[in-house]
């Protein structure tokens, strides 16, 4: 202490120059704040007689509730417990006035009307996909939201980078004109999956930028073990939850293929879905790894649900319920709880199930009418796993959906929230506690709190408020538009669009021996110094014709040489003169013959 009273007076107030601190306006999140929220629907229990003119709640109202501001039941008015209602209330009946003053029981079954469970109270919409939002997905961070859409584009956003106008950093279409059915992030979040109406799978690295696509089978190969990868439209991948080298992919070849990131020629394992039908082949609509990574879960077309073990050789399913579902509907989604013993699925019936693997004959609970207008509708655990999210369609063409919030034990709704259209895919992040909906009109919902909720959603109001024009800016925009050639424009000009003396800059070239260099001119004939001309081939062929050396007696090609060395001789000149003459024997014919003989 005595330090610090020694700078005060020295005028050491710090070190380096204080960071000057934004204020943000309190109020900035009222903007996105939902007009109306849909409170649950909780029966009022009287206090008094129902021929009284006020009904109460059975708990009271504490101080949490008055500043809160979602919106509860009324209090009664004062004066109200002193009313004359058949000898209720009495003025006095000292026993009512103490009983009005006590506080009543409390009942742990009453869901609390104070600060909302539900991070629904504020509303942020993501407006650039044209049709239905058929894959959604957010990084384990929750910095990035990865879409994707039957408009057949993937979009990258990110919240850290986007202001209130929402726009999305990367566009671009993974699989041409096909619509994209799934996306996964990895759990390090540096890459992730595409899974699009094709038979092969891309990989993507964090930035949108394509790493693999892995290998497609054949489909003149009967027994789906033998093939190098799916033979039909993909339906759904999962990472494994602890090793991140591994994911699983379904398909329309009745198959779950495990893949290795590193191999893309050919899947590690295959797991062929043998359906009771005729034909023995189904559609595997969904798949999903346990949270320990042990079990591999399928949900088929046929309304089979199944279960292997990641250490068997999948030549059967370890767990198996038939009629699971309706046959003939799509299984938008299969998730496994934490602890790895509950499976919860989303049916293309219009229903909601939870499933017990310790029992797995038949649901723990069921949820009916929960309208399904999408085969991708999917269902998704709270972050506390004490509630489940899922979209309902909405009941007429035009009309609005719904997020519905059932609780675990019973499947009952918790609670409803309006949407603009029908939700298909939803997504809860527990890092940032918000809720990520893609709605059937291409947009998409962030739902969040200001009180429970962290980043996300809540760094597009934090970024302070936008400049206010100034008078120049006004004059600038008033003024007459200056008109550019495009060959004026800063990027096609040298310098990064600097202005530079012109002679300057030829004396630096001048310097440079690449851009002194006089270009060579170009070869005519058959070429030279190691570069072939134009015509090089022309010249060999004429060459080639014109040689007859091949149709020449070699023998008279070196006689006709002879007479030339006899009057010119080139290298015999020196001893002409004296050089002796032959002079040969005649030997008769007979001689010759002899000697032949």
């Amino acid at each position: 202490m005595a330090d610090m009273d020694v700078f005060s007076a020295m005028g050491i107030v710090g070190f380096g120059k204080a960071a000057k601190k934004r204020e943000l306006d309190p109020n900035r999140f009222d903007k996105t704040k939902r007009e109306e929220l849909v409170q649950p629907k909780v029966e009022a229990k009287p206090l008094i007689p129902a021929s009284g003119p006020f009904k109460v709640s059975i708990r009271a109202p504490s101080q949490s509730d008055e500043d809160s501001d979602d919106p509860g039941p009324s209090l009664p008015q004062p004066g109200f417990f002193k009313q004359d209602v058949d000898g209720v209330g009495d003025e006095n009946n000292e026993d009512d006035a103490s009983s009005a003053d006590n506080e009543p029981e409390y009942d742990p079954s009453a869901p609390s009307l104070s600060t909302p469970d539900f991070p629904i109270t504020h509303e942020a919409t993501l407006k650039e996909h044209t049709k239905v939002i058929s894959a959604l997905t957010l990084d384990p961070s929750g910095a990035r939201v990865l879409s994707g859409s039957h408009d057949y584009d993937c979009k990258l956003w990110d919240f850290g980078g986007m202001t209130t106008q929402t726009r999305s950093f990367k566009t671009w279409e993974p699989a041409g004109s096909y619509y994209v059915n799934d996306l996964k992030y990895s759990n390090d979040g540096q890459q992730f999956l595409v899974i699009s109406g094709t038979i092969q799978a891309k990989l993507f690295d964090r930035e949108g930028e394509e790493k693999a696509t892995f290998v497609k089978g054949d489909m003149y190969i009967r027994d789906m073990k033998h093939t190098a990868g799916h033979v039909g439209e993909l339906s759904s991948c999962m990472w494994h939850p602890k090793d991140k080298q591994y994911f699983i992919t379904s398909s329309a070849d009745s198959t779950i293929r495990i893949w290795d990131v590193e191999n893309k020629r050919k899947q590690k394992s295959v797991i062929v879905v043998k359906s009771k039908e005729r034909g023995a082949r189904t559609k595997v609509t969904t798949c999903a790894y346990s949270t320990d990574g042990t079990l591999i879960g399928g949900a088929c077309v046929d309304g089979a649900l199944h279960m292997w073990q990641a250490s068997s050789n999948f030549v059967r399913p370890n767990m198996t319920i038939e009629g699971a579902h309706t046959k003939g509907t799509d299984v938008g989604s299969l998730v496994f709880s934490v602890d790895g013993r509950t499976v919860l699925t989303r049916g293309g019936d219009d229903t909601v199930k939870l499933w017990d693997l310790r029992a797995f004959k038949r649901p723990l609970a069921s949820h009916l009418g929960a309208t399904t207008l999408y085969p991708g509708t999917n269902a998704v655990f709270s972050p506390d796993e004490k509630h489940i999210l899922t979209g309902t369609g909405a009941s007429a063409k035009g009309g609005r959906g719904k997020l519905t919030l059932l609780g675990r034990e019973s499947l009952s709704v918790v609670r409803e929230i309006d949407m603009d259209t029908t939700p298909v895919k939803v997504v809860w992040h527990s890092k940032i506690n918000q809720i990520i909906t893609g709605l059937a009109n291409g947009t998409i919902a962030v739902l969040y709190s200001p009180e429970t909720s962290l980043n996300g959603a809540k760094l597009l109001l934090s970024k302070g408020a936008p400049k206010r024009p100034t008078i120049e800016d006004l004059s600038d925009a008033l003024a007459a538009p200056t008109i550019l050639t495009p060959h004026a424009l800063p990027m096609f000009k040298d310098g990064e669009g600097l202005v530079k003396g012109i002679k300057r800059k030829r004396e630096k070239d001048r310097m440079d021996p690449r851009k002194s260099r006089r270009p060579e001119l170009p070869v005519t004939g058959p070429g030279r110094g190691g570069r072939v001309g134009a015509s090089a081939t022309q010249h060999v062929v004429q060459n080639l014709v014109r040689d007859t050396t091949r149709d020449e007696d070699p023998r008279e090609a070196l006689l006709k040489y002879a007479k030339m060395a006899d009057e010119d001789p080139q290298w015999t000149s020196a001893w002409r003169q004296n050089q002796p003459k032959p002079v040969f024997a005649n030997v008769s014919e007979d001689e010759e013959e002899e000697e032949e003989g």
